[in-house]
């Protein structure tokens, strides 16, 4: 039998292979096969993600607010182990500094007083961090229910379950300074995660699809600037949207 490690070792050797120093992101690797599958996301979207964001969308706005602040005060776990990585100690800082004062006195991320004392980090993932290395992005494609994506950020998602201090108590199951989960709780946090920035992105959805020549390429216009926007730390917008993490 291959062992994970193996497994995942020759997984990230492959997608290197199609990582050509002169491949391009607009380029597509495989596009019938990523259109395909992204109308079966958009499948599921219409008849899961959507009908569950909408009613999320009709709870508490303290509700909407408090599940918001929470996990996106996990996801600022990930941020701290790239920022060292990509060598940028004033984020590091940042991240650092809100996720311990939100977790303790923001009540496990709950509330967020930590950007009320001027502390707002910029998420970091791996695949932004293999782009400060000077990883090409590699060609674009879509993956089921996860979306658009890149060879670099594909290979990123991977890796991140590896860096991310959360996944390593909760899918991985280990023991980390006195804290431990479940992959229930890695896959709570995550599907929650989704529908929050679902409910809150109702109306460009809708107005996307009603107005979209294309709609494929217009999701792929808006994944990558994004990604552009992040590895950039810039705070540009497309189109008023919220966070796009996977």
């Amino acid at each position: 039998m291959i062992s994970n490690n193996l497994k995942t070792a020759i997984y990230a050797l492959l997608l290197m292979l199609f990582m050509s120093p002169n491949s391009k992101a607009t380029e597509e690797c495989f596009e019938k096969t990523s259109r395909a599958i992204f109308k079966f996301n958009m499948a599921f979207d219409d008849s899961i993600l959507e009908p569950v964001a909408r009613g999320y969308s009709k709870l508490p706005d303290v509700v909407k607010t408090g599940t918001g602040n929470f996990t996106s005060n996990v996801g600022t776990l990930l941020s701290i182990p790239n920022n060292i990585l990509q060598g940028n100690f004033k984020e590091l800082g940042h991240s650092t500094a809100s996720f311990l004062i939100n977790t303790s006195v923001g009540i496990l991320g709950v509330l967020n007083p930590a950007e009320k004392l001027g502390f707002k980090p910029h998420k970091e993932d791996v695949g932004q961090t293999l782009a400060t290395y000077g990883f090409s992005e590699g060609c674009y494609f879509v993956l089921p229910v996860l979306g658009p994506t890149t060879v670099r950020d594909s290979l990123g998602i991977l890796a991140d379950s590896f860096v991310d201090p959360f996944a390593h108590v909760t899918i991985r199951e280990k023991e980390l300074l006195g804290a431990s989960g479940s992959v229930i709780d890695y896959y709570s946090v995550k599907g929650t995660s989704a529908v929050n920035f679902r409910a809150d992105n109702i109306k460009n959805f809708d107005s996307l699809e009603k107005n979209s020549l294309d709609l494929y390429s217009s999701f792929k216009s808006i994944y990558l600037q994004d990604r552009e926007n992040k590895i950039n730390n810039t705070s540009e917008k497309q189109d008023d949207w919220g966070n796009l993490d996977n």
